[in-house]
């Protein structure tokens, strides 16, 4: 399999032209950085400057996809120079490569090259003038740091730069999505609540107004059907009611307008007084004292539900309901007959056993619900924060 070189990028084309062309340019005027007679210069005459001049700008080439190899060849490149008159397209295009490699070259890479200019910088610096004991051997250190150790540093900066900079982004997109997960979750934990009030509040005057008209229906009897109408009609003007507070709380009306309070345990009477009305034959018992309100809210609509669910299924008989605060938990406890039922029934979705499990189990509360012998039990335990109710 033919080895495939990396493709240079676009920009690395145009440096490597530009420094080509701008380094045949010194050439033909004879602009070199070192006179012909120097010492150090092996090579005389222009050409020998061509050749580390081509392998340079080969090099810029690579000076993003291969950034390590293009310096070691274009270390090999520069120190070939110097054995020339020079040119200073070579050393401008060396200097880049630096650069790039710190810049665009692996973590361990960008951060040895620094490291490694720096002390070639202090040895150019110091060794010189200890051999020489002259001020201007100095200057070769002051060159060296200009060719190799600024590129480096200035490479490592502006990668520190870039990485500061994708790291925070990464952080603004991480932010944005945690912030788009709480904001679902904020809306799903609405409508769940939206559900379950909307379930509580108008499903007992609903079941009650379907078995009533039924029943009205099914039995030609005009006392009945009046008897029926009249309690259809209380139902239906509770339930308007319920559902004007309801609409009330989402539209949050401004000021003039009293939000509408939250049912509470003092109410569970006219509760149980509403569902007698209905036709159950209801006890109850309450010893609860106070009681933040959320808990007493959730137990309210645990109440309120259970009720609705005997008014819809249980068999005629009694049903008890026991409020009793021990241990540090508000205890709720609904039981009603269970059996197969005669008469009118209203169909049930199993929303009201979901929402009473949620409403629990958001207070960190347990709830049960099923057959008890000949009864179908309720339970549920609600903690109680203590202290001054909420």
């Amino acid at each position: 399999m033919a080895l495939r070189l990396p493709r240079p990028h676009r920009f690395d084309v145009y440096v490597a032209v530009g420094g080509l062309l701008g380094g045949l340019l010194l050439v033909g005027l004879g602009l070199g950085t070192r006179q012909s007679d120097d010492p150090i210069t092996l090579f005389d005459g222009p050409w020998p400057v061509l050749v580390p001049l081509g392998v340079m700008a080969a090099c810029e080439l690579l000076r993003r996809t291969a950034p390590r190899t293009a310096l070691l060849t274009g270390t090999a490149a520069i120190t070939a120079d110097l054995v020339t008159q020079g040119n200073v397209a070579t050393i401008l295009m060396f200097t880049d490569l630096v650069y790039a490699a710190v810049l665009y070259g692996p973590p361990a890479s960008a951060r040895r090259i620094p490291w490694i200019t720096g002390l070639l910088t202090v040895a150019g610096t110091l060794v010189p003038f200890a051999v020489w004991r002259v001020p201007e051997a100095l200057l070769i250190g002051v060159v060296i740091g200009l060719v190799a150790f600024g590129p480096a540093a200035t490479g490592w900066i502006v990668r520190d730069h870039r990485d500061a900079a994708a790291a925070a982004r990464l952080r603004a997109e991480q932010t944005a999505l945690l912030a788009e997960m709480d904001r679902s979750q904020a809306v799903s934990a609405e409508r769940a609540r939206m559900a379950r009030e909307l379930h509580d509040m108008v499903a007992n005057h609903l079941s009650a107004i379907a078995i009533h008209s039924t029943a009205a229906l099914s039995i030609d009897d005009p006392a009945t059907s009046k008897e029926a109408l009249s309690v259809i009609r209380e139902n239906s003007v509770a339930g308007l009611a319920e559902m004007r507070r309801l609409i009330g709380i989402l539209r949050d009306a401004g000021a003039g307008s009293e939000p509408a309070a939250a049912p509470t345990l003092e109410g569970l009477a006219a509760l149980v007084d509403g569902a007698r009305a209905n036709g159950l034959d209801i006890s109850l018992d309450t010893d609860h004292g106070k009681v933040p309100a959320p808990v007493e809210l959730a137990a309210y609509r645990i109440v309120q539900e259970s009720l609705t669910n005997a008014l819809k299924h249980a068999c005629p008989g009694r049903v008890t309901v026991a409020l009793a605060r021990r241990d540090g938990v508000l205890d709720v406890r609904v039981t009603s007959p269970y059996g197969h039922r005669d008469g009118p029934r209203a169909p049930g979705s199993g929303a009201g056993l979901v929402g009473m499990r949620e409403r629990a189990g958001l207070l960190g509360g347990t709830f049960e619900a099923g057959p008890d012998g000949a009864l179908w039990a309720v339970h549920a335990t609600l903690p109680v924060t203590e202290g001054d109710p909420a």
